[in-house]
């Protein structure tokens, strides 16, 4: 028996065993300041990961602010009163650890791996700079350079990170959504220390925040140390996170054309609107995500299968979805034809499988198939001390509940081919909204020429992304 077929087989007695309902089995709690404390046990090795979420990121910046949330991310590690500018991650590492953060639009999180016995330490770090952080001009204005500096690297150096911003803004128009995370450059650039400062006063406090802890710990123990590091901090009321809605422009077949002359190797990519993770929209995320197994996950998919396998007008092809958001997000698809194709080739073949799909749907086999490389995915989310903090954290982040990731190996399971299809049609189908995007080097590659396309091609906005 191959090896595959041997972990597929240990997969499906996992996923039919009874216990697998439950992905993390965490213990929760709340303490009187309103921070939620999640603790999960690991004690295959004496460490733990502390991960501190706020409930607030990129999204939630006022009109004209875009970068704040990352911005202020860069300058929690610019020191308390007791804690001095650069230390934090020093003494972090001295005691052998390490220690990062991250910001997306719903959320912005902070977290340390160390050992197990130095768990109070990264405690008191942590719940010193949640209210005590200092700024001075002369820490923020370098720190400034720093971001915009990342964005240029990131985005601005990038022809395929601009196309994928132009896309974004193209089609999730009025949402939050469709500016960059990281921020237009020219409003970066005018961000001040009272920002940083009215950003941390606003959005952090305990009871906007879940502490996560995971490793070789005892739930009453570290619910001891959280009462005591974080218990003491006070909270104050945040602002609701109300966000402006997609304006979608259907009936428009949207196209950004981007040519640079740094791209050697022309790409394809076309965005859907589709349904976040939220109780309205769940059964269809759900269906989706088993979707989207089938459609573009790895080479037995049907997109790499059909372009790269059959047609040869690719030499990869795949999609993804994130369903994990509280607004409307994007479902993506993204090829790269193959020497002596075009990228019309390309997108003749992903019309042609989404054709395929919408007439005679998917199978039922298909489905099965997906839902156990799902299921797979929970278990091996067990193998690592990030894997299960990072899962709750962006889950209850985004107004999910534990029980909703505790829950989703059965939500999944309990997915049908019907489903699937539905979820499927209402957003590749016609009432779906999308925008086209084509990479192309500076000479030598046909733009798309047909009169439709033509009129309705949508240029990159200038100012904000050059």
């Amino acid at each position: 028996m191959r090896l595959a077929s041997i972990v597929c087989a240990a997969l499906l007695v996992l996923a039919g065993d009874e216990a697998f309902a439950k992905v993390f089995s965490p213990t929760v709690f709340k303490l009187a300041n309103g921070l939620e404390l999640v603790v999960i046990e690991d004690h295959l090795a004496p460490v733990v990961t502390q991960m501190v979420w706020y409930r607030t990121g990129a999204a939630d910046e006022e009109a004209g602010h875009s970068g704040i949330a990352h911005f202020l991310e860069h300058l929690m590690f610019k020191g308390t009163p007791s804690v001095s500018a650069g230390e934090f991650s020093k003494i972090v590492a001295r005691n052998g650890g390490e220690d990062n953060a991250f910001t997306y639009y719903d959320y912005t999180a902070y977290f340390q791996t160390i050992r197990a016995d130095r768990l109070e330490l990264v405690m008191k770090l942590e719940s010193d700079r949640m209210q005590n952080l200092s700024l001075t001009d002369d820490q923020v204005y370098p720190e400034r350079d720093v971001i915009v500096e990342e964005r240029r690297q990131r985005i601005d150096s990038s022809p395929e990170a601009r196309l994928v911003e132009a896309m974004r803004y193209s089609l999730l128009t009025n949402s939050p959504y469709g500016r960059p995370a990281i921020g237009w450059k020219q409003e970066m650039e005018q961000l001040t220390t009272a920002d940083a400062i009215a950003w941390y006063k606003k959005w952090y406090t305990p009871s906007n925040a879940t502490l996560i802890v995971v490793g070789d710990v005892k739930p009453d123990e570290v619910k001891a140390l959280a009462d005591k590091y974080y218990g003491p901090i006070p909270s104050h009321p945040v602002p609701d996170r109300i966000r402006p809605q997609i304006a979608p422009l259907t009936g428009a077949d949207r196209r950004v054309t981007l040519r640079d002359g740094n791209i050697h190797q022309p790409d394809f990519i076309r965005m859907y609107v589709a349904p976040n993770y939220s109780a309205k929209t769940r059964k269809q995320a759900l269906a989706l995500e088993v979707f989207d197994v089938i459609f573009g996950t790895g080479t037995t998919s049907r997109l790499y299968q059909t372009l790269a396998v059959k047609l040869k007008v690719a030499t990869g092809a795949s999609s993804s979805y994130d369903d994990t958001a509280i607004d409307p997000t994007a479902y993506d698809i993204s090829a790269t034809p193959a020497p002596g194709k075009d990228v019309a080739d390309v997108e003749k073949g992903v019309d042609l499988v989404i054709r395929t799909l919408l007439k005679d749907g998917v199978t039922d086999a298909e489905v099965a198939d997906a839902k156990t490389r799902l299921e797979a995915q929970a278990i091996l989310a067990r193998d690592s001390l990030s894997g299960p903090a990072h899962s709750i954290g962006e889950a209850v982040s985004t107004g999910q509940t534990i029980d909703d990731v505790e829950n989703w190996p059965d939500n999944i399971a309990a997915v049908t081919t019907a489903d699937v299809n539905e979820a499927m049609r209402a957003v590749l189908g016609p009432d779906g909204v999308s925008v086209t995007g084509w990479l192309l080097p500076t000479e030598g590659s046909k733009a798309p020429m047909d009169a439709a396309a033509a009129a309705n091609t949508t240029p990159i906005p200038v100012g904000p992304i050059r």
